[in-house]
């Protein structure tokens, strides 16, 4: 990094400041700073009048800024950058590419630890002295401010029992009683163990003798020295003595009280100390796991090794149960035994449970986690770690994509079709499968995608020559892939036979797994009791007041909610519309399914696992964990089930309403179904001894796609569907950029719309401009919808020059006088 010592220069560094601009501030370097100061330290700044904000330095040089004075950075926070020179290169890539901010970027980049937060403080101004003017209230206040020196709102808030304390503050501000500061705390905090260890003065063995018999007459308190000595025998080996024993060792017997440790401190026999620790020391570290290859396992990562000689890329495409995983970590090991880092992704936290239990046995304490379930700190001690060389190895979500890594050797993308590697909100909209492409090129390393589905696109690339390709056909241990039975839902129905939506077929196999003491996975991609409430009378459904769309009826928390804006609502007890009591549920969600299994096999232990299920940190990890040590037996879920499981003795999976899937309105569809449905058929009979069966209730079971599915024919789908695309100019052969306006009155979103889609299209011709028109759920959160689709060819036009464009022409509305407000979102490569 520069450094700058000329005593008479001034230094000004270029910031990204975390928050939705489009170019760099740059701020005035004080003196004692600039020797100090590198690019990618993190410093506090003022932007605006009263915001306090972590920024981070891009750039150091010597050139004032032309348009604006530039104020002075208040705090420099690192002595070593906190950001790569790697990383930042990236989050310029990413803004550029998906056409956001590099301070957007930032922003989902940094974990919400390391950014300063401030808090506004009210303390007393020492020039007031007119007591005489205030109200009783008022007094009460500078009393409280006189005693603490300073008070936050909420404190203020709680003293006079107001939850709006505007006005008093205002008054106060008006009479110069009171001056008004930005509190800066940093949120990240490391973890702290408080710890005690024997005053050097009694390290002797004639210095313990003495002292144990000068505690003859205080009982407890020579019980804790004796306890100290049984676990930390200073007089065998002293220097155990520096690491002393927590604290909290002590109050686990209910003997010892922690007045009697807290006396022998003050008397010098025992120092109390403080120590760092890792919040992952909890995590189970490795115990010699052996993984042993197959032999379609060795040659596979053998093909997989001699390509990336070649290839950038490679993809693995391994049928369910192949035993993928195995050849991930022969690569891994590789790759961390070269002295390259690795980054493992993968789509949700539902998969982390149980493969890094399996990665963590394998690599132990080298490997850090990352996803958002973690707490702010333990994200912020991964980022550090990886600073810090701790943590060669990181098994993350698609935001461990931002991790500060110096030397990424291998980044393996598993699932790699999965949706979940696309962020819609907040921008960046970046496809991390994408990303890792172009990071591994910034490192010079390797990408391995992996997936029994891949993505068309993937595949695509991978057929034209563009990936290497490596195929697993076979699954471990000789494991067979699971019978299909189709059941035929309107033949049922005729017969009389189904029971409420449940098929005879699937409650005569859900019986005969219960007695064969074998467990079932359940799939229904919907989560809720049931999607809407309608009444029979006058046929009123229950929708949500900011958005187009029914509320789902939630029936264990006795609520409608809405899954888009986040809108709840009391159930009615009448119909609002008629006044009739003949409302009824419409439709199957997960909580329904889950509550007709426990009526008609009360005898079953039957779990749930959808969004509503596992929103604790470790509710995941409590399921699957249960799950797989057989204490539940039927496993009733969404797409979270189908994520890459591995459990023994699932010897049938049901999915519940195939069709839905199928027949969704969507060019992707067919594809997504395929993956969806083989991903979630995967998940039975995973061992050759016991052998799996899948049953689909559709009410068309001579569906070719159902066909596929059965006969796990990817090929013939992948055909099928890349012939419609090339027909229909989508995806891989053109690459498609959505641009969403946004307005609270319809006719303005939709004159906005016409608008940049008249000039979009002036330049790029109708052909690649669709739109605009309103999306299937045509308001959101109380704002009108309308998309336009630009669909640009991969080789016969500049892509950079065109998305520029696109980006000049969103500005021109954004500016029009005449379209106040409106907001336009742009989504590059949208899914």
């Amino acid at each position: 990094m520069t450094s700058f010592f000329e005593e008479e220069t001034t230094l000004f560094a270029d910031l990204i400041l975390p928050v939705p601009i489009p170019s760099l501030f740059t701020y005035r370097v004080p003196r004692e700073m600039s020797e100090l100061i590198k690019v990618g330290a993190r410093v506090i700044v003022q932007f605006g009048k009263k915001r306090v904000i972590t920024a981070v330095i891009a750039n150091i040089h010597t050139n004032p800024p032309l348009k604006y004075q530039a104020k002075y950075i208040l705090e420099l926070l690192d002595e070593q950058p906190i950001v790569t020179a790697r990383q930042l290169e990236l989050f310029k890539w990413v803004a550029e590419y998906y056409l956001c901010n590099i301070g957007e970027v930032l922003n989902v980049a940094l974990p919400a630890g390391l950014k300063i937060t401030s808090q506004s403080r009210i303390q007393l101004n020492p020039e007031f002295d007119y007591e005489e003017l205030l109200t009783e209230q008022e007094k009460l206040i500078l009393e409280e401010i006189k005693k603490h020196q300073t008070l936050s709102y909420e404190e203020v808030e709680r003293l006079i029992a107001k939850s709006n304390i505007t006005s008093v503050i205002k008054s106060l501000v008006g009479k110069r009683a009171i001056i008004l500061f930005e509190e800066v705390k940093e949120r990240y905090k490391p973890k702290v163990v408080r710890k005690v260890r024997l005053g050097a003065s009694f390290m002797d063995n004639d210095a313990l003798v003495k002292l144990t018999s000068s505690l003859d007459k205080v009982p407890k308190q020579q019980e804790i020295v004796l306890r100290y000595l049984s676990h930390v025998p200073v007089y065998n080996n002293p220097e155990l003595n520096q690491k002393g024993l927590d604290k909290s060792f002590f109050s686990q017997d209910d003997k010892i009280s922690n007045a009697s440790l807290n006396s022998l401190i003050k008397k010098g026999v025992f120092e109390q100390f403080e120590i760092f620790v890792s919040r992952f020391e909890d995590v189970p570290l490795k115990d010699g796991a052996v993984i042993t290859l197959t032999e379609s396992q060795k040659e596979a990562s053998a093909q997989i090794h001699d390509l990336f000689a070649e290839k950038e890329v490679v993809l693995l495409h391994g049928i369910t149960g192949s035993g993928k995983t195995e050849v991930y970590i022969e690569l891994i090991k590789q790759a961390l035994q070269s002295g390259t880092q690795v980054l493992f992704l993968l789509p949700e936290i539902a998969l982390t449970t149980q493969i890094v239990v399996r990665l963590r046995k394998v690599f132990g304490d080298v490997m850090g986690i990352y996803h958002s379930k973690f707490s702010d700190n333990e994200r912020v001690e991964v980022w550090k770690g990886i600073l810090d060389g701790k943590f060669q190895f990181v098994v993350g979500v698609r935001s461990a994509i931002f991790l500060p890594f110096n030397n990424l050797g291998l980044i393996i993308v598993d699932e790699e079709h999965e949706t979940s590697y696309k962020q819609h909100e907040p921008a960046p909209r970046y496809n991390a499968r994408d990303v890792a492409v172009i990071m591994s090129y910034m490192h010079k390393g390797k990408v391995l995608l992996g997936s029994a589905t891949p993505s068309l696109e993937s595949y695509y690339h991978a057929k034209n020559g563009r990936y290497g390709l490596v195929e697993m056909t076979q699954r471990f241990g000789n494991a067979a892939l699971p019978a299909f039975e189709l059941i035929d839902i309107k033949k049922e129905k005729k017969q009389r036979k189904m029971k409420n939506e449940f098929s005879s077929v699937l409650l005569e196999n859900l019986e005969h797994n219960l007695k064969n003491k074998e467990q079932t996975i359940l799939f229904q991609n919907r989560r809720g009791y049931s999607p809407y409430l309608q009444c029979e009378e006058c046929h009123w459904i229950s929708e949500c007041a900011n958005c187009d769309v029914s509320l789902t009826y939630h029936m264990r928390v006795g609520e409608l909610r809405c899954h888009y804006c986040g809108h709840k609502e009391e159930v009615p007890r009448t119909c609002p519309n008629c006044g009739s009591t003949k409302v009824k549920t419409m439709g199957y969600g997960t909580e329904k399914i889950e509550d007709e299994i426990n009526l008609m096999f009360p005898q079953a232990r039957v779990q749930r696992m959808d969004l509503d299920t596992t929103r604790a940190k470790n509710a995941y990890q409590q399921i699957i964990q249960e799950f797989e040590d057989g204490g539940i037996d039927i496993l009733v879920g969404t797409q979270m089930v189908s994520k890459g499981l591995d459990f023994d003795n699932v010897s049938m999976v049901g999915i519940f309403d195939a069709d839905r899937i199928i027949h969704f309105p969507e060019f992707r569809a067919s594809e997504r179904a395929f993956q969806m449905l083989t991903q979630v058929s995967g998940r039975a009979g995973r061992r050759a001894e016991k052998p799996g069966k899948v049953l689909i209730q559709t009410a068309n079971p001579a569906q070719k796609l159902l066909e596929r599915i059965i006969t796990n024919d990817y090929t013939g789908m992948y055909e099928a569907e890349i012939a419609e695309r090339e027909k229909f100019n989508y995806p891989p052969f053109t690459r498609l950029i959505k641009v969403t306006v946004k307005h609270t009155d319809e006719p303005v979103s939709n004159k906005a719309a016409k608008i940049l889609a008249e000039k979009l299209t002036a330049e790029l011709g109708a052909s690649r401009v669709l739109g605009p028109q309103p999306p299937l759920v045509e308001r959101v959160r109380n704002q009108f919808l309308f998309d336009i689709l630009i669909k640009l060819e991969r080789e016969k036009i500049n892509f950079k020059a065109v998305k520029s464009f696109i980006q000049e022409k969103v500005i021109d509305v954004l500016t029009d006088k005449t379209l106040k407000s409106i907001q336009v979102v742009i989504d590059v490569d949208c899914l």
